[in-house]
């Protein structure tokens, strides 16, 4: 096309021109006023966590955004409180003091039976490293699904780490199962080099297994060779670098325990104390820190009642 074919024409006859019709008009402002509301009904955008101030998050969806948000109380016992596992606890500040220092660290898997210190151990973690750095994100397990996008706006920042997972099991076909199995060890974009996952469950392997399975395992030349059902449950728990398991307190351990509880909770300890202790741990099944630490509440809350009604 040349220049020549231009001459004489006037710009505007050259351009073309659109017209918008009523009927498009009338639709594009009631699609205007449709967003406009659909505006009001969506939760607002997640504000920046200020992680000078804020110790602990818990990742929460609402209408399918995820987001962190800031724990206004915080449910953390204190260290010195926690005892009857003192093997546990020493294992477990020695990892978190590592990760404190940029040192290479293990994630953890604490396992065994119910109520015996595992969420508490984690939990009072927080304000014995907080000055230090630390900083504990709670994760529900059915939100493992979201690992990439919360590990995303944990990295980077100047802060370690901990993401919490508290009674973690899985069923088979779960969807937050492959997640977690590509973030502790399996993934080519691994964990940010500021960011642990510390695990609490009933169960060794995390997953239901089966005396059929046991059934299904294969004897060749003398070596005992287990199904590949049971390696694939074997292989997440395998990927947690340091487990610490519990186990069930003897009576003496529970006593002390007690008596610890009821110290931090501002009471007094006797023989009458000890005796009721013992009927309290009987009458719900077994002995364990959880049962150690209602009783005390309990305890020390009669006996604080008491003394406001004298009043």
């Amino acid at each position: 096309m040349t220049d020549e074919f231009f001459e004489g024409e006037d710009e505007e006859n050259i351009l073309p021109s659109y017209q918008v019709s009523p009927e498009l008009a009338l639709l594009v402002a009631r699609a205007n006023d449709l967003l406009a509301r659909l505006d009001a009904w969506l939760p607002p955008a997640p504000a920046r966590v200020d992680w000078r101030v804020t110790l602990a998050c818990r990742w929460r969806r609402q209408m399918g955004r995820g987001m962190l948000q800031p724990v206004a109380t915080l449910n953390c016992p204190p260290w010195e409180a926690l005892t009857g596992i003192e093997e546990q606890k020493a294992e477990l500040d020695r990892n978190t003091r590592q990760f404190l220092k940029g040192l290479p660290a293990n994630n953890v898997l604490l396992a065994g039976s119910r109520g015996c210190g595992k969420s508490s151990l984690l939990k009072a973690l927080l304000p014995r490293h907080a000055r230090k750095g630390l900083r504990l994100v709670e994760v529900d397990r059915e939100d493992l699904i979201d690992l990439p996008d919360i590990t995303a706006r944990l990295e980077g920042q100047p802060w370690r780490f901990i993401l919490f997972t508290d009674d973690l099991s899985f069923e088979p076909g779960d969807a937050a199962y492959k997640p977690l199995k590509a973030a502790l060890d399996g993934s080519v974009a691994g964990l940010p080099d500021n960011v642990l996952i510390c695990a609490t469950s009933n169960r060794r392997h995390l997953m239901p297994e089966y005396f059929a399975e046991n059934e299904a395992t294969l004897h060749q030349g003398g070596e005992v060779r287990p199904a590949e059902s049971i390696e694939e449950k074997i292989s997440l728990s395998d990927r947690f670098g340091l487990t610490l398991t519990f186990w069930p307190f003897n009576q003496d351990d529970y006593l002390a325990i007690v008596a610890a509880w009821v110290a931090a909770l501002g009471g007094g300890a006797s023989e009458a104390m000890r005796q009721e202790a013992i009927n309290w741990a009987t009458a719900r099944g077994g002995r364990s820190g959880r049962v150690a630490r209602q009783f005390a509440a309990d305890w020390v809350g009669r006996r604080g009642l008491r003394r406001h009604r004298k009043a």
